[in-house]
Formats: structure tokens, sequence, C-alpha cells
């Protein structure tokens, strides 16, 4: 029985001790699932607000002076009238700026971005179009000369109503933060006028009247960039800067009759006069929607 009995304490330690180390054993922990890295692929829309200014020229208007067979019949073109002195052709062709005003824009964008995966750049293409108006005006001061003592000549200048660009975007992620430069092709109408409607000599203004006026839609670069942060649920701000190079290739000529207060026309053939625009300057915010998987 003694036997028995010290046979079976050993195989009672053993079974114990194992017990007591199945127990220390624990079921091995599962990591927590990678979140997937943030990507900017997807197409978007989105709305804007800001503001835009033009550059210190504004619309410049240039006199040349008023066209066709000079005195004889010579085909030399006569000097400028501005605006009706009585000592006719006595300034040169000649220019004056009006400065424009600034201008609230607002619009509308879409586009769509591709991100390679692991990969930090960003590229996209993006349409937009949006409301934009600035106007000014200013008086010719060459109309004060010989004995013409009033400002009667009078430019008025517009850029809008409305806007569009078409632009490619180039970007670098740190995440869910983009930082990018746009560049491409906008879409921007001028309209300029030169009116002179003074009829009264005894009041210091010139004996002819003066009224031309023309449009053009201006088809023209524009570059800029921005920062743009995206959000929880697909939506991402952004604050941008684009320039509008109006200032380059954009004049126009328009002509029209001089005429006596009378409504006789003025010989020598018709009045004319050039009109370009400076560049805009555009900053805004906005917020863009993009569709896909949600984002948190």
């Amino acid at each position: 029985m003694k036997k028995l009995l010290f046979g079976c304490v050993p195989l009672f330690a053993l079974t114990a001790i194992g017990s007591a180390s199945a127990a220390d054993l624990r079921m091995p922990v599962k990591a927590p699932p990678m979140a997937p890295a943030f990507s900017w692929t997807g197409c978007y829309i989105g709305g804007y607000a800001g503001g835009a200014w033009s550059e210190s020229a504004g619309a410049v208007f240039t006199d040349q002076g008023q066209n066709g067979l000079g005195p004889a019949g010579s085909t030399a073109g006569f000097r400028s009238y501005s605006g009706g002195a009585t000592a006719a052709r006595i300034v040169s062709p000649h220019s004056w700026n009006a400065k424009l005003d600034g201008s609230f824009i607002g619009g509308g964008t879409v586009g769509c971005n591709w991100q390679a995966a692991g990969s930090p750049f960003v590229f996209g293409a993006e349409g937009e179009i949006g409301y934009m108006r600035l106007h000014g005006q200013a008086f010719d001061p060459a109309t004060i000369v010989s004995t013409q003592t009033t400002l009667d000549v009078l430019g008025s200048a517009k850029v809008g109503d409305w806007y569009g660009m078409v632009t490619g975007r180039l970007g670098y992620a740190w995440d869910r933060t983009l930082l990018y430069a746009k560049g491409g092709v906008a879409f921007v109408p001028t309209r300029a006028s030169v009116i002179d409607t003074c009829q009264n000599v005894g009041a210091g203004c010139g004996n002819w009247l003066i009224s031309t006026s023309g449009s053009n839609t201006v088809t023209t670069w524009t570059a800029g960039g921005g920062i743009e942060w995206a959000l929880a649920g697909n939506w991402s701000v952004k604050g941008e800067y684009m320039f509008i190079a109006l200032g380059e290739d954009n004049g126009f000529q328009r002509c029209g009759t001089v005429t006596t207060p009378s409504g006789a026309p003025l010989g020598g053939g018709p009045f004319c006069f050039n009109n370009a625009f400076g560049g805009i300057h555009t900053a805004k915010l906005g917020l863009n929607y993009r569709f896909g998987p949600t984002s948190y």
C-alpha cells in the first residue's frame, strides 16, 4: 500500500505542474488590421468664393488718332483730336489707364485626381466656371489742351461677367494634406468703350463727339496653386491663388465716326482706339466632395 501511495505522488505532482503551465499559456493576440493609407484618387465636385483684382495697369486705352484721308486728299492719318480741341490734330497718339475695381468671385469646379499606391504625387485635371466682374473708367488727361478746359473723353472697361478655366494639377501629398500647382487655359470676356458726349464749347468742351465700343472673349493662360486638406466623409477644404494673364495679346481696336454736335460726320475717316487689360489675380476658399469609398 505504501508503495502504491509513493508511486502516485510523483504522478499527481507532474499533473499539477502541467495544469499550471497550461493555465499560464495565453491565446495569441491578433494585431489590429492596418488602416489603409489615405488616397486622393477619385473624381469630385466643389464650390468656392473669393475675390479678384487687377494689376496696376488696369485697362489701357490708346488714342490712335483719326484714320483715313488727310488734308488735300493725302493718305496720311490725322493726329489725335483728343476729344475735340479747337486746335485740332495737335496731340500725338497716346495712352491712358483706368484702374479696375476689385470683384467678388464665386462658382463651381469639377475634377478628377489619381495617386499611385505608395506614391506622394497626385495628378489631376479640373474645370472651373464662375462669376467675376471688374469695372473701371477714367478720362483722357490729354483732353485738356489748347482752348479745351474740360475733361470729356471717357474710357470705360469691364472684365467679366463670367469666366472659365480648364487646368491640370500636380500635387505632393502628406497623407491628408495636398500641396499643388495648377495651370492651363482661361476664357474671360472683356468690353471697352470710349465716349465723348460733352457739346458745350462755352464750358470748355470739344466741338465734336466720339462714341466707340467693342467686346472680346479672351483665350489666355492661367497658373497658380494652393493647398487642400481632406476631412472625414470625403469632404475637403482648399485655399487657392490663380493668375489670369489678360495682359498678353488681348487688345482690340474700336473705331467710330466723329461728328459735330449737330450730327454731321467730320471728314478724315473714323476715330480709332485700342484697348488692352492688365493681368487678373484671384484668391479663393473652396469646399470639395470626392466620390468613392468614405474616408475616416
